[in-house]
């Protein structure tokens, strides 16, 4: 079996968001998708493992924030690679919360939408909750950001608790070229034919010749926390 034909599926790639008593939290969902139009529904997939599951379960309702592609990696990276047991995913971010009282992202966000969970289906490492929309709105207009674009234009990675997680592996390039550098903590590539633009590096900089306080552009771990590839 390929596996590889799970890849054609399209996705775009969203922030899902909760709220358990006075906590909030949320985090990167791939898996975001209408049901019926006639009530509005939609459904979302969340790994049981998550704080988000926990807060979805309590309060029986969560928000979608819809990306503009333009939506840089530190935001994908601190709401997929960070726990909301650990930090505080919205501190010093501009949010707003919807008529239910759950967050949604005020900048690099298209849309939000507010449903009420009515039922939950449990799919083994995840559950998908199913939601009658309550509200929603178009903040602004603008292109979503896809998975694929996040893969193949800001070349973002998975965490592995989302559902389209697969082990990296990662294919060595010409013995003439120069070397990668791969994130251990969330297996982000750096390749110095690309550099990372969004960050001033220009293409063809050496990892060696990266600024002592440049971090990964998506989980912020120092160069320390790189390897050779």
């Amino acid at each position: 079996m390929d596996t590889k034909a799970l890849y054609t599926i399209s996705y775009g790639l969203y922030i899902v968001t909760a709220k358990k008593d006075d906590r909030l939290n949320g985090q990167v969902a791939n898996t975001v998708f209408q049901i019926s139009s006639a009530p509005p529904t939609v459904a979302v997939s969340i790994n049981k493992q998550n704080l988000t599951h926990e807060f979805i379960q309590a309060g029986r309702n969560f928000a979608v924030s819809v990306l503009a592609r333009e939506a840089p990696l530190s935001l994908i990276g601190r709401f997929g690679f960070k726990s909301g047991r650990e930090v505080d995913k919205f501190a010093g971010l501009n949010y707003k919360l919807t008529q239910g009282g759950l967050p949604y992202l005020a900048e690099d966000t298209l849309a939000y939408l507010e449903a009420e969970v009515n039922q939950t289906v449990d799919a083994g490492t995840h559950s998908i909750f199913i939601g009658t929309l309550r509200d929603a709105a178009v903040l602004r207009q603008g292109e979503p950001m896809t998975y694929a674009y996040y893969h193949q234009v800001k070349r973002g990675t998975t965490p592995q608790t989302a559902p389209t997680f697969a082990a990296a592996r990662v294919e060595s390039g010409p013995a003439a070229a120069a070397p990668r550098y791969r994130c251990t903590i969330c297996n982000y590539i750096y390749d110095p034919t690309q550099g990372d633009p969004e960050h001033g590096i220009a293409s063809g900089t050496p990892f060696e010749d990266l600024p002592g306080d440049w971090a990964c552009p998506i989980c912020g771990a120092g160069k320390d926390a790189f390897e050779k590839i």
